[in-house]
């Protein structure tokens, strides 16, 4: 059964290495969708050696749609999903050969497992948060190709299979934010694509007054006061220090933002 690691990238110059050097030498082959990046993020990748391919795509506003075309480029039977800025434990990389060598000595069995999900540790500023609900952060990154498919409705979604799954025990190792300038860049990116969410929802044409302060007293008091108090207090965010409280702040300031580009959109529609 052939292993197929699978990475979109998109101006990760300074990360693509972290995927690649974790799972280089136990997969069959990589395929890197490149999203017509700016940086060396192509040129590093094909560093690697021939298990790389990559593949130039345009950057789309949903960048999920890149991890289906690496899906849809990758030869092996299971596909090993990683992000630019993620890494296998050298734990994890034992336990993902222990389950593909069991599934491979019983491709027929009424138990077959078709996707595994994986515990994710992320790190952020000075730390890997181990509270405030973001660990254990699940999250489905091996499975067989031909059970898998995504329906690309939001950013964060995991990729569906139609069969068993089942779940590993060691960790991928999320370098997501090493500097609060790279998680205001992404924060950007998010909070922009949920203000054009909210938008489909809720079209100009559709926004009467009082649906206007019931949205402006939802994403200005109620949402983010309920999360902040969720992360930072019912799952003890306030255990991982000074990262913890600026995660939690952030995550629930996150509704104002979204608001904000919400009304702005709307304001510059004519």
């Amino acid at each position: 059964m052939k292993l197929s690691l699978c990475v979109p990238a998109y101006n990760e110059e300074k990360n693509i290495h972290i995927p690649l050097s974790s799972a280089i030498d136990f997969v069959d082959e990589v395929v890197v969708i490149d999203a017509s990046s700016t940086d060396k993020t192509a040129e590093i990748a094909k560093s690697f050696g021939k298990k790389v391919k990559v593949f130039q795509t345009n950057n789309p506003r949903n960048f999920l749609e890149n991890k289906v075309r690496a899906i849809e480029k990758a030869k092996g039977e299971w596909i090993l999903q990683l992000d630019a800025d993620e890494a296998l434990s050298e734990k994890l990389k034992k336990e993902i050969i222990d389950v593909i060598k069991i599934q491979n000595s019983n491709p027929k069995s009424q138990n077959e497992v078709v996707g595994y999900y994986m515990p994710r540790k992320n790190f952020f500023l000075t730390r890997f948060l181990m509270k405030g609900g973001v660990y254990p952060d699940y999250v489905l990154r091996l499975y067989k190709k031909d059970k898998a498919s995504f329906d690309l409705k939001d950013l964060h979604e995991n990729v569906k299979v139609n069969g068993k799954v089942a779940y590993l025990k060691n960790p991928i190792l999320h370098y997501a934010d090493p500097s609060f300038s790279r998680y205001l860049l992404r924060f950007d990116r998010y909070t922009t694509f949920d203000a054009e969410e909210l938008l489909k929802k809720y079209p100009k044409e559709k926004l009467t007054k009082v649906k206007e302060v019931f949205l402006f007293i939802d994403y200005f008091l109620i949402k983010p006061l309920f999360w902040f108090l969720k992360t930072y207090i019912r799952h003890k965010g306030f255990l991982d220090g000074f990262a913890g409280f600026v995660f939690c702040l952030f995550s629930s300031i996150r509704f104002w933002v979204i608001f904000i580009k919400y009304k702005t959109i709307i304001a510059n529609q004519k």
